[in-house]
């Protein structure tokens, strides 16, 4: 069946969460549909991500360029259409990242080929392979296919497929390295600072635990209780869209459809009624535990484990009750 690429995000030479999560979804792709699974690098200096990669497929193709060692959607758009046009796989796997928001429909409109994006997965329907994508903000799910020749592009959402799940190969894959076949000059953008909210902005999509505050934390004052919990978790402190409207949080603490996608293995919510917007930036976590005062709060619907009640009065008992099991 071909060659399925699977397009591993690098930042600062390490591989990010999203890397093994294109992995993992590039695997599964392979093993419903066969195919051998390539995978591919762009930047500067690659060999160590490069050489962990190897262990999980059957080619790395990385390409390397001085003009690629800061991220530009023109360079790697170039990057990844010289590797796509020489390989024609199948189908070419990102995760929906920030990055590949970018530069992927750029690259889809330079290959003349389709891309559809942020898809949660897919099912095989006979020969046809459909792809599910939510849409109005979450509240529907649509079924998508491609329609013409490969090489067909996809974008899958944050957890979507565990980056945990990647499966070593029996062997380890070569590593090809590739010059990037472009001139300098057709890099018609040059990347400024790296933005950041704030001097302490965090990025969710890679916290392992979050404690997320709605409105039921009542007042700013209030977040104290929500922070020592995350601090007993070890984790970061999130929220509904309510609260950094208030300016009780900064944005970039913001998770939901107009927020951050995240996928933390615990996802605590803290007086959060649940509503779809939320529900579609955290509905990746593996483990969710809600606590609300309203027993018929949406959240209760996708929580692993709710309770009902006062969080004032639940909340520091049980950072009392984590410390003493920390302690032991």
């Amino acid at each position: 069946m071909g060659e399925i690429l699977a397009y591993a995000e690098q930042s600062g030479g390490k591989l990010t969460r999203a890397a093994w999560e294109a992995v993992a979804a590039a695997q599964r792709l392979a093993e419903d549909a066969g195919g051998r699974v390539v995978m591919t690098l762009v930047g500067q200096d690659l060999h160590r991500s490069a050489s962990e990669l190897a262990a999980f497929g059957d080619e790395v193709v990385a390409v390397e360029s001085p003009s690629l060692g800061e991220y530009t959607a023109d360079g790697y758009a170039l990057a990844l259409r010289s590797v796509i046009e020489q390989r024609r796989p199948r189908w070419v796997v990102f995760s929906h990242t920030y990055q590949v928001r970018d530069f992927a429909p750029k690259l889809a409109a330079s290959l003349n080929a389709a891309l559809i994006s942020d898809c949660l997965g897919y099912r095989r329907q006979a020969d046809r392979w459909i792809f599910v994508r939510q849409v109005f903000q979450g509240k529907f799910n649509a079924d998508v296919e491609f329609d013409g020749d490969p090489p067909h592009l996809i974008s899958f959402q944050a957890a979507a497929f565990r980056g945990d799940s990647v499966v070593p190969g029996p062997a380890p894959g070569r590593v090809t390295a590739v010059a990037a076949a472009f001139a300098a000059d057709q890099i018609r953008t040059r990347p400024g600072e790296r933005f950041r909210e704030a001097k302490q902005a965090v990025d969710l999509s890679q916290a392992e635990v979050i404690v997320a505050v709605g409105r039921g934390i009542k007042a700013p004052e209030n977040l104290e209780l929500a922070r020592q919990l995350a601090e007993a978790l070890g984790g970061e402190l999130g929220a509904s869209r309510p609260i950094c409207d208030s300016g009780w949080l900064p944005m970039d603490r913001q998770i939901g459809s107009s927020g951050q996608t995240v996928a933390p293995k615990l996802y605590v919510a803290l007086g959060i009624s649940g509503a779809i917007q939320h529900q579609v930036g955290m509905k990746g976590s593996r483990t969710v535990v809600a606590i609300n005062k309203d027993p018929e709060a949406p959240i209760f619907e996708v929580a692993s484990y709710g309770v009902v009640g006062d969080l004032f009065e639940i909340v520091p008992p049980l950072i009392e009750e984590i410390k003493k099991a920390k302690a032991g």
